[in-house]
């Protein structure tokens, strides 16, 4: 059984908690950070779980306290993400700013507090949950989104190269629709034919576990026929 142990954000959430699920199964230490922990804590009564809100930048106090219970980082996922359906005109600086801080800014900060213990591991593992929204701008009401998955995806591969001789792996994890309570309030796709939460927690996982040598920057996963995705 692995000793490893993982941080993910928006544990709480569909993906979140299928990453969760699936990490827990596989015998990993967790970590897990969400705004609301209540139900987290009794859906893993063995994991360190946290109260973890981007918008207060607690990111280094959330890593210093699972290094103390852990006394090691092994992979840092970040799932939390928000979705805020403004064309880029119509959107103010405030939603505009909470998609910023939520789907960007604290992944960036998340990560650089948990860089030491990454890289003394000598096989670093970084998740991050962009979307297909971070390959292309899917329609007007998407695009304010796109702009920070967009950048999401760009800070994957900074830390993908940034880390590299450190052994630290980053992926971009890019999907279309999946079956969560985000995808459901924005589009009249059928769920049912949504991509599920437990097939990304099953790529996460295998971006954890390949090898330093085989390293996936980005890996892209659709449920519908698009041109390119």
């Amino acid at each position: 059984m692995s000793s490893k142990t993982a941080l993910i954000s928006g544990a709480s959430g569909g993906i979140g908690a299928a990453v969760a699920q699936h990490l827990q199964a596989e015998g990993w230490s967790l970590s897990l950070g969400a705004r609301r922990v209540d139900a987290l804590a009794e859906a893993f009564p063995d994991a360190h779980v946290v109260q973890h809100d981007a918008m207060q930048r607690d990111e280094a106090a959330w890593a210093r306290a699972a290094l103390d219970r852990f006394g090691r980082i092994d992979a840092v996922i970040c799932s939390a993400g928000a979705m805020i359906a403004r064309d880029p005109l119509e959107i103010d600086d405030t939603e505009l700013n909470q998609m910023w801080e939520i789907n960007v800014n604290s992944p960036r900060r998340l990560v650089k507090a948990c860089w030491d213990p990454l890289a003394a591991s000598g096989s670093g593992r970084v998740v991050i949950l962009a979307s297909l929204s971070g390959k292309r701008v899917r329609s007007p009401k998407a695009a304010s989104y796109a702009m920070t998955k967009h950048a999401a995806v760009a800070l994957s591969h900074g830390i993908r190269k940034t880390g590299w001789d450190m052994g630290i792996r980053s992926t971009a994890i890019c999907p279309g629709f999946v079956d969560t309570d985000m995808a459901r309030k924005v589009t009249d796709f059928p769920p049912a034919d949504m991509t599920h939460s437990t097939d990304i927690a099953k790529m996460v996982s295998l971006a954890l576990t390949l090898p330093n040598t085989a390293s996936m920057a980005e890996l892209s996963v659709n449920c519908t026929a698009e041109d390119q995705y």
